[in-house]
């Protein structure tokens, strides 16, 4: 056990640990809580081989497998070997669904069917590539809007299949040669290795466990295959949270986070992104994914706005319940993170302090700031509205980083003597007075008066 918590806050993790692995009757389970890239908490109860479960023990990680396939199509997006626009039938020709873009398939919005013809593929052996393609017919599409949430397993297999024709390697040696070597991720394989748990499924109504079977999915192996570790799981959750190493570029994982369909319901609390699942709790943004396969349940889950992320793998294929986020946050009430010292920073760019304060947008008040990272950062002086930050460009313009603003340019208006007068976002004038007079408002400014 690996632990950097007080003990109060050890205890009331572990006896959460033990009331869930009791009280839904799980063969074993292994949880931890990362923190700052550092696992701070990891224990596990029940038994693997006769001993308790390690950090070193494999579990089948089920459709977290998605993710690291996703990354694989992300790597050919950002080499411009294909664009998330394109359609499928331009890579992989002859499918119902030729006319999806990449994306969809990505964002869970294609409108495929959610599993495969034929038997429960999560209990047989998988059949080749050209079997599963040539299922994909107007049966496996589904009447869902092909703009909506609409989990597949299918359409992972087909993207795994995309990752190996563009390759010209297996989904899975590419996945190992491109993003598990690269990061140390020795214990991440598609079948198990010791050591590792078996799988099982515990009785309802009885104290006994039945063995489940654990089949090469073939085809459909990239929705589901992956077998790893808790120590493996550490560095993924670390990547999903931005720390990727030379395997892709944080601003593509930033990417991968955002919203790109909606699990809609009374509310917002679930979606997916480009390969990853996303989730609201208590104000936190969440992005990992969940895995079940026959005799395993595995959680990843990042916070990259707190750096904190949490793991659990069991051997069992049911039962497991809110015990991830659970476990966060207990951390948050136990040991909440202490914020760092502010200090004057030294490496200030002195030239946009001029830029800084208030401005308007027509009558409503703006604040203008420099973050600590040199960015600019524009948002309402109170309540709530638009708000961006903005990077330099080097031709002295900025460009928008997210919110309304994303993408958007931002110019600084100045008069003969060189000093800011507006800041011209995409259009949008904000003048440093409502309405200045001597600023280009579209429209024109007569002057304020009083009201009749």
């Amino acid at each position: 056990m690996l632990t950097s918590l007080l003990p109060s806050t050890q205890r009331a993790l572990l006896r959460r640990l033990a009331v869930e692995q009791r009280e839904n009757r799980i063969p074993s389970l292994i949880a931890g809580l990362v923190r700052d890239g550092e696992t701070i908490w990891v224990d596990s109860r029940g038994k693997v081989g006769g001993g308790p479960s390690t950090t070193d023990t494999q579990y089948r990680i089920g459709s977290i497998t998605k993710t690291f396939v996703a990354v694989m199509v992300m790597r050919l997006r950002d080499e411009g070997k294909l664009d998330l626009a394109d359609k499928l039938d331009e890579h992989v020709p002859g499918t119902a669904i030729g006319n999806r873009s990449i994306g969809s398939l990505l964002s869970q919005s294609s409108g495929l069917t959610a599993e495969p013809a034929g038997e429960w593929w999560e209990r047989t052996p998988g059949g080749s590539a050209e079997e599963l393609l040539k299922s994909i017919d107007e049966s496996a599409v589904r009447p869902t809007p092909h703009h909506g949430f609409h989990y597949s397993n299918v359409g992972f297999g087909v993207l795994g299949e995309l990752v190996a024709r563009l390759r010209g390697a297996p989904w899975h040696e590419v996945v190992q040669r491109e993003i598990l070597d690269p990061l140390g991720m020795k214990r991440t394989t598609t079948a198990p290795v010791a050591p590792h748990a078996e799988g099982l499924a515990v009785h309802p109504w009885a104290d006994v466990v039945l063995s489940e079977p654990a089949e090469d999915a073939g085809a459909m192996a990239p929705a589901g295959q992956l077998w790893s570790t808790f120590d493996d799981m550490v560095r993924w959750v670390r990547f999903v949270g931005g720390d990727t190493g030379e395997v892709l570029h944080p601003a593509t994982v930033l990417e991968m986070r955002s919203p790109g369909s909606v699990d809609d319901g009374p509310e917002w609390r679930g979606g997916y992104g480009l390969g990853l699942q996303l989730m609201r709790h208590r104000g936190r943004r969440l992005a990992g994914h969940t895995g079940s396969m026959p005799g395993f349940i595995a959680n990843l889950w990042a916070d990259p706005e707190d750096a904190t992320g949490v793991i659990f793998m069991a051997n069992t294929t049911a039962g497991v319940g809110a015990l991830s986020t659970d476990l966060l946050d207990l951390l948050a009430e136990h040991e909440p993170r202490i914020p760092e010292a502010w200090e004057p920073s030294a490496d200030v760019d002195m030239a946009l302090l001029e830029l800084t304060g208030q401005w308007y947008w027509g009558p409503s008040p703006y604040v203008l700031r420099i973050l600590p990272d040199g960015l600019l950062d524009l948002a309402p002086s109170r309540g709530r509205g638009r708000a961006s930050r903005f990077r330099p460009n080097a031709d002295g313009t900025w460009t928008g980083l997210d919110g309304y603003y994303s993408g958007e340019p931002l110019r600084i208006g100045r008069d003969a003597d060189g000093v800011p007068t507006h800041l011209d976002l995409n259009t949008f004038i904000f003048t440093r007075t409502p309405y200045a007079p001597e600023a280009p408002v579209p429209g024109g400014v007569a002057g304020w008066r009083p009201g009749q």
